[in-house]
């Protein structure tokens, strides 16, 4: 049933944009309503097989054709939908310390032998870095093949706007990646400093007899 509902989801899709790039260009005289309608269609479609599934993934892909078709269709009412785009944001950012502190304490807290969780750390530290490398290669060659934002010119007020940002020192750097208040470093969304502070509270946390460390991880 899953896999027949995909399938008519991929055939209303491939028909919707077919009707879609015919009436653009004029190839079809089809009304403008036609290809709107199958696009929801699909839209729908794509919604019941990401229902059936309960999967995160579907669900942000429906969002994304969803978001896009309205942009499309009604701009005027996607704009007035801020609201909730930004009500969206704040929830995602409010997750964010709660959820770093609750995965680096029970990941390395959970874990007796502090050399095995140094290990594990270097080699996470080592895949961060090439996949990091890799999305920043892919992001480079992405930009110059697109020339995204070329031709843009921006008001003469922005771009005589000059910022008043003074280098940072080493020993500063390095200073504010410990927090001095764990609150505030949650309040700014100072996201390398919650991160340390919850190394150093999960390292703490192993020389703590087993029986009263567990309750905090388990």
């Amino acid at each position: 049933m899953k896999n027949r509902l995909l399938l008519v989801a991929i055939f209303v899709s491939t028909l919707a944009i077919a009707a879609s790039l015919l009436a653009g260009a004029q190839m079809l005289a089809l009304p403008a309503l036609v290809p709107t309608l199958l696009r929801w269609l699909a839209i729908l479609l794509i919604s019941a097989y990401g229902t059936s599934r309960r999967s995160l993934t579907s669900w942000i892909f429906v969002g994304l054709l969803a978001g896009a078709e309205l942009g499309h269709d009604w701009p005027s009412v996607a704009v007035n939908l801020q609201l909730l785009g930004a009500i969206f944001l704040r929830l995602i950012k409010v997750i964010i310390a709660p959820l770093l502190f609750g995965v680096l304490v029970v990941g390395i807290a959970g874990h007796s032998d502090l050399k095995k969780v140094g290990r594990l750390g270097v080699k996470s530290l080592i895949y961060f870095e090439v996949v990091s490398t890799i999305a920043m290669l892919i992001g480079y060659a992405a930009i110059h093949l697109s020339r995204a934002g070329e031709g843009v010119h921006l008001p003469p007020s922005s771009a005589a706007q000059s910022l008043n940002v003074s280098p940072h020192t080493a020993t500063q750097l390095i200073t504010d990646i410990f927090p001095e208040n764990i609150a505030k470093s949650v309040a700014e969304g100072q996201v390398l400093q919650i991160v340390v502070f919850s190394v150093l509270f999960a390292m703490a946390l192993i020389l703590v007899p087993e029986t009263k460390r567990r309750p905090l991880i388990w």
